[in-house]
């Protein structure tokens, strides 16, 4: 398998891992400069040439994924016989220094309801590098020809028409999910916050509308969801940056994608 094939098997298995890279080679060394190794939490695809350096670079690579790091790391390493080595003995002669770059998981968003402000969101949030959740009760706005504007998406985008429960969404997506709540139907906005809440596993949860839609909606989580305070808390309404107070559906969504950008600024300190 290349080491591309294995990036994007991560990816797809939504896995951490790190790319291992021989960054430059100086005299005699198992690898030239160029050569990769992919590692993961267990297993690695490639190699850079075997020995110490290797093992020391999967053993290193190990520990990030463990800690979570982002911050790439440079190592050296000496191959002769008069250096201790953990792994054993290389003694080519040369030197050479490996790049490792962590390969994290990548966010997940989902937008139920892809509207006119939902598929204004939707061409933002696709040119960045995350999976990106389109739900919609009606087909149509699924079609193939209105998400043609999605086509050169950075992000992996993936459609769910759900023409009766769009809530049994939520237990397919991936663990950290963010969730935009904007549909065309308030009952269904109330039956995805009640079912939102019920699902431990989900990153943030936002809601489009009035503080008057939202009133309705907390009493009615309270009343009939039988949701606590503190659970209700956890859906963001409204959504978006508080001071951009056009109502274009454009300029909505620029707000509400600048609004969930900075959330995930906020989750990396």
């Amino acid at each position: 398998m290349t080491w591309i094939a294995a990036v994007a098997r991560l990816r797809a298995r939504r896995e951490s891992g790190v790319l291992v890279t021989v960054a430059t080679v100086r005299g005699h060394a198992p690898r030239d400069a160029g050569a990769k190794l992919v590692v993961g939490q267990s297993e690695t695809w490639g190699s850079i040439g075997g020995g110490n350096v290797e093992a020391v670079a999967i053993d290193r690579a190990r520990e990030m994924i463990t800690a979570g790091k982002a911050e790439p790391e440079l190592m050296d390493f000496a191959l002769n016989d008069k250096v201790t080595n953990q792994h054993g003995v290389q003694c080519c002669g040369g030197t050479v220094s490996v790049l490792l770059e962590p390969l994290p998981v990548v966010r997940a968003v989902a937008v139920f309801g892809v509207g006119h402000v939902g598929l204004e969101l939707a061409r933002i949030l696709a040119r960045q590098d995350l999976d990106l959740h389109l739900v919609d009760s009606r087909a149509d706005m699924l079609a193939e020809e209105r998400l043609d504007v999605l086509a050169d998406s950075v992000a992996q985008v993936h459609l769910h028409h759900t023409p009766l429960l769009p809530e049994e969404v939520f237990e397919e997506l991936p663990r950290g999910t963010h969730v935009l709540i904007m549909t065309h139907d308030h009952a269904e906005d109330a039956a995805l916050c009640d079912a939102a809440l019920r699902t431990a596993h989900l990153g943030s949860i936002g809601l489009i509308g009035s503080s008057a839609k939202w009133v309705r909606f907390r009493k009615r989580l309270s009343t009939e969801g039988g949701h606590d305070d503190a659970t209700i808390d956890r859906i963001k309404t409204p959504i978006g940056l508080a001071d951009v107070t056009g109502k274009e559906p454009a300029t909505i969504a620029v707000s509400v994608a600048a609004d969930l950008l900075r959330t995930f600024e906020t989750e990396e300190h």
